[in-house]
C-alpha cells in the first residue's frame, strides 16, 4: 500500500476537509487566485499542512470543484432526459447560470484550461460532450437556432450574469436564440 493508498488519520481527515470547505467558500467567493494562506486561516491550519495535503493549487481547486463539477453533469443529465428538447435546453442554462451567478470560482474553473490529465479536465470535457447533445437535441427539434454553436455558451452565461437581474437577461437570451 502506498502512502497516498493509506486511509487518513482521523486528524488528517478533518484538516484536508476543512481545506477543502474553506478552499470552496475563499474560492466560490473570490476566485481561484485567492491567496492560499487566506484558506489556510480559516481552515484554522498552518499553511504547511495545506502544502502538505495539497502540493499544488491545482490539486486544490480539483478537490473543491470536482463535486460542483458531478453536480453540473447531473444537469446535464436531467436536461438530456427532458422530453422536450427547448425544454432541456432551457433547464441547462437556467440551472448553469445559477451555479455560476453564486460560485465565482466555479465561473473561473468552467472557463479556465487544466492540465488534460487531471479529473477536473476529463469532467469537463465530458460535460461539454453532454452540453452538445443539449444542443444539438434542442436544434433538430426545430427549437434552437441552426447557427448556434457550444462556443457561443461562453457569451450566454457572461450576458446572463453580467447583471443581478440574470433571470431576466437569460430570458432576453433565450427569445433571441429560439428558432422562429
Amino acid at each position: 500500500m502506498t502512502v497516498e493508498q493509506r486511509p487518513l488519520r482521523a486528524d488528517a481527515r478533518r484538516n484536508r476537509e476543512a481545506l477543502v470547505a474553506a478552499a470552496r467558500e475563499v474560492f466560490g467567493a473570490k476566485g481561484v487566485d485567492a491567496p492560499l494562506d487566506e484558506i489556510a486561516r480559516r481552515a484554522e491550519v498552518a499553511i504547511g499542512t495545506l502544502y502538505n495535503r495539497f502540493p499544488t493549487r491545482a490539486d486544490l481547486v480539483e478537490a473543491a470543484f470536482l463535486p460542483t463539477l458531478e453536480e453540473a453533469q447531473a444537469v446535464l443529465e436531467e436536461a438530456l432526459a427532458c422530453e422536450d428538447p427547448w425544454d432541456g435546453f432551457v433547464l441547462f442554462l437556467e440551472r448553469s447560470v445559477l451555479m455560476q451567478v453564486s460560485d465565482r470560482g466555479f465561473t473561473e474553473v468552467c472557463s479556465r484550461t487544466f492540465d488534460p490529465a487531471s479529473g477536473l479536465e476529463k469532467a469537463k470535457q465530458a460535460n461539454g460532450s453532454r452540453m452538445h447533445r443539449i444542443i444539438t437535441r434542442a436544434q433538430e427539434a426545430g427549437a434552437l437556432r441552426k447557427d448556434f454553436r457550444g462556443t457561443d455558451l461562453p457569451i450566454v452565461f457572461a450576458a446572463a450574469t453580467a447583471t443581478p437581474d440574470w433571470r431576466r437577461a437569460l430570458g432576453i437570451v433565450l427569445d433571441g436564440l429560439r428558432a422562429r
